[in-house]
């Protein structure tokens, strides 16, 4: 079985959590490839492994759902949220194969000059101001027009990113099994907007009322400059990315355990 592996920090290289990981790997007879991204993964792979944090894993993903291959996160980072896994976990899992495949939706965005094919997201799609002046976006669903929005930006979430930057303005979390997305508006200055939940069918197309001749587009953890005059089409990309699930993998315990969630005195049993 060949496992490429991607470094985004390579600082990490030289950890001994990383060599043994990938030594480990070799003696229980995977070939080990490391890859550079953008680029393609070698011929023949049957996995990638993404080292690193959450950020390494959004730039992974995109490789390997380009491939269409699996791709497994292995946390080096902080909070780990899509790399949740441990070195040690992976390897036992591995070797073991006490493993399944969970499919993932993205998104594709495109619609601005010089765009030859369509970018695509894991987590969001956000366009925001480029300048100081408020950004107004003007956003239809399927052909029906929502009211403009008076916004710093605005964000188009899969149910993945639910619990990424869609969750620090405002949005609901959904199970990454949800065939949703999420249109929230970022530091709205309208007092009645919400975060709006549509189907994963959905065709958004967003365009902007903006006093400067740019706003940038930003697609996961990659950022552009497009004219204002863009008029950009999301739609979903239903269940394109293949993400390997450890055994005893559990969203509703990852939420708890590492953002906290329902924290609070009343829930324990002992108080202290």
């Amino acid at each position: 079985m060949i496992l490429a592996y991607y470094l985004k920090d390579k600082s990490l290289a030289g950890r001994s959590e990383v060599t043994g990981l990938l030594e480990g790997l070799q003696s229980a007879g995977f070939s080990t490839v490391p890859v550079d991204a953008p680029g393609p993964l070698p011929q023949g792979t049957d996995m990638l492994l993404s080292l690193g944090g959450d950020g390494t894993f959004l730039t992974a993903a995109a490789m390997a759902e380009e491939a269409s291959v699996p791709v497994l996160g292995v946390n080096f980072g902080r909070l780990g949220f899509l790399s949740e896994n441990r070195p040690e976990d992976v390897l036992d899992a591995l070797v073991k194969g006490t493993y399944s495949i969970s499919l993932r939706g993205m998104l594709q965005v495109s619609g601005w000059e010089g765009c030859t094919s369509p970018l695509k997201a894991l987590n969001d799609v956000c366009v925001s101001r480029k300048g100081a002046s408020m950004l107004g976006v003007d956003v239809s669903v399927d052909g029906r027009s929502l009211p403009a929005y008076w916004v710093d930006g605005l964000l188009v979430s899969t149910s993945s990113g639910s619990t990424a930057y869609s969750l620090s303005v405002g949005g609901p979390i959904c199970h990454p099994a949800s065939r949703v997305l999420i249109v929230a508006p970022v530091a709205p200055h309208n007092l009645n907007v919400r975060p709006l939940i549509v189907p994963d069918d959905s065709r958004i197309r967003i365009s902007f009322r903006s006093r400067d001749d740019e706003v940038k587009l930003t697609v996961d953890n990659c950022e552009y400059l497009i004219p204002a005059s863009s008029v950009l089409e999301v739609d979903a990309l239903p269940l394109s990315l293949q993400r390997v699930v450890l055994s005893g993998s559990n969203f509703i315990a990852a939420l708890r355990g590492k953002l906290h969630w329902g924290e609070d005195l009343r829930n324990e049993t002992v108080l202290r």
